[in-house]
């Protein structure tokens, strides 16, 4: 599929965002199209819409829009560094301990819904229980 240009309701399809959190994500800077068609609709490459995909993944752990664009910008930036000889390696090692450290957030934050979800799975045995019991009597 690799560089054939999709356009927005093809995006959509492929990542389950609705179109106007696409275009929320273009006015934030998140991501950019392209390319434009004729009309001046927005086109996507697979690559937009990878990009697209690693903002969805951000917003269930409750990354903000400026973190998001942080992380992006760091992974954008160590994408560049891959081609390019004479990228400074200190540079280097700062955006990779600034992923690391996004990284580790997400692990965090990934612990804290599953505790969220163990309780939220008590509670629900617990009504069950209740429910069955009031149904045992009745």
């Amino acid at each position: 599929m690799s560089g054939e240009h999709l356009q927005i309701g093809e995006v959509a399809a492929r990542t389950e965002l609705p179109l106007r959190t696409i275009r929320s994500y273009e006015d934030a800077g998140l991501v950019v199209p392209s390319a434009r068609s004729q009309g001046g609709f927005p086109l996507y490459t697979d690559a937009d819409v990878a990009r697209l995909m690693v903002i969805r993944r951000m917003r269930p752990l409750g990354f903000s829009l400026d973190e998001t664009r942080d992380l992006l910008n760091a992974v954008d930036r160590l994408e560049a560094a891959e081609s390019d000889p004479d990228f400074p390696a200190a540079e280097r090692h700062r955006l990779i301990a600034r992923v690391r450290r996004y990284e580790e957030a997400a692990e965090t934050r990934m612990e804290e819904l599953r505790a969220g979800l163990a309780k939220a799975e008590d509670f629900a045995t617990s009504l069950r229980t209740r429910r069955q019991r009031a149904e045992s009597l009745a």
